[in-house]
């Protein structure tokens, strides 16, 4: 619970077996100032993963779902079908490259009257090698399109964020890959939601490689799923 805002935590995760422990335990023990526990319940989708990752996950707290398909979208959606009621949806990677502690500046901002709020890797503080050449690049040429096409700044594609419920159900969800985080984005913009951005610290992974950033298939994956979803919300935006 965060300021009367009840709240849910959804981790997509593939292989993550000596990470997702540490986030799921960081998450369950994040506290407001008077001592209040934050999460009220959290998801882990093991995305068919290789690795004992629901293992880990379950011992350290989560309840787990299961996608066996691998796809980052199809994970997300996974997970919030097993969510719990909650007010708020927190999305965090399983790979500890986020500091947990800064949720607490997205459900402040969601508090304060966001929708959605986007923990942004370009307003924060980067760890050398927390992101690759092209995933940085990625961001910048996805964030000027969107400036571009819809008149709305934005500065990174970041996968922590926190959205209210009623807003997640309004922007209807369908991407099963990697255009998940900005089809969220843009149809937030089109909604006409309450969208701002967070600085967000960005990590090394600390154990394992990146699924999008650490291999030649992510990243061509990841740069089609991106602009294949700006150009088709825009055609199906410019047909309405």
């Amino acid at each position: 619970m965060y300021d009367g805002l009840s709240v849910g935590a959804v981790i997509p995760a593939r292989d993550e077996a000596d990470n997702i422990g540490a986030v799921v335990a960081e998450l369950l023990d994040l506290r407001t100032d008077d001592g209040q526990r934050v999460i009220d319940d959290l998801v882990v989708c093991d995305n068919g993963s290789a690795d004992g990752t629901a293992e880990r996950a379950r011992a350290a707290g989560a309840r787990v779902a299961v996608e066996r398909t691998p796809g980052y979208g199809r994970a997300c959606l996974a997970a919030i079908a097993a969510l719990r009621p909650v007010d708020v949806v927190l999305f965090v990677d399983g790979d500890q490259s986020c500091e947990i502690g800064q949720a607490l500046d997205l459900l402040r901002a969601v508090a304060a009257g966001a929708d959605l709020a986007i923990g942004s890797r370009a307003l924060g503080r980067r760890e050398p090698g927390a992101l690759t050449p092209p995933q940085i690049a990625g961001n910048r040429v996805a964030s000027l399109l969107i400036r571009m096409l819809w008149g709305r700044r934005i500065t990174d594609l970041g996968p922590f964020r926190a959205i209210r419920s009623d807003a997640l159900r309004r922007v209807d969800m369908r991407d099963t890959a990697y255009g998940w985080t900005v089809e969220m984005q843009i149809k937030a913009i089109q909604s006409r939601l309450r969208l701002v951005e967070v600085p967000v610290n960005s990590r090394r992974r600390r154990f394992g490689r990146s699924k999008v950033g650490g291999t030649a298939r992510g990243v061509i994956g990841a740069s089609i799923g991106i602009l294949g979803m700006i150009l088709k919300l825009r055609r199906r935006g410019a047909a309405s």
